[in-house]
């Protein structure tokens, strides 16, 4: 994978951070932003009737794309990192990740498309708290 490849090939220090760990964020992250951008349109694919009870679904869904894709941006980078940003947000994304399982979910008994993004989300969070809890105090990546 090139995301492990890079992380690999990173010359300098990574702060004691796990490359594991950041390689599976940064991978995640890529994963559940296709996944949510993919469920938003699914979403207004289906029938009219249906449209109005899936409008929060599908915003919720645009704003974790963006976040994640943002978060596996800012993962991606390492020179002159910032600790505090770092952390903020990948908190930011397991929030996100977390508000967008949980819409989908609401959603996934009628739209398979639905609970196959909530299962993306929830993985995203996961790695995100995991990397967080990597981090220690001071650290970054």
């Amino acid at each position: 994978m090139p995301v492990a490849e890079m992380v690999r090939s990173y010359p300098a220090d990574l702060g004691g951070v796990d490359r594991d760990a950041l390689v599976r964020c940064i991978e995640e992250c890529v994963a559940c932003a296709q996944a949510c951008a993919a469920c938003a349109d699914a979403c207004l694919s289906e029938p009219d009737d249906v449209l109005p009870s899936l409008r929060k679904c599908i915003r919720t869904n645009l704003d974790c794309s963006d976040v994640c894709d943002t978060t596996a941006r800012v993962l991606s980078r390492h020179t002159g990192y910032d600790a505090n940003l770092t952390r903020a947000v990948l908190e930011a994304c397991a929030t996100v990740c977390r508000s967008c399982a949980d819409e989908c979910g609401a959603h996934a008994h009628h739209h398979e498309h639905c609970r196959v993004c909530a299962e993306a989300c929830r993985r995203c969070e996961q790695a995100c708290q995991e990397l967080i809890s990597g981090l220690g105090r001071g650290a970054g990546v």
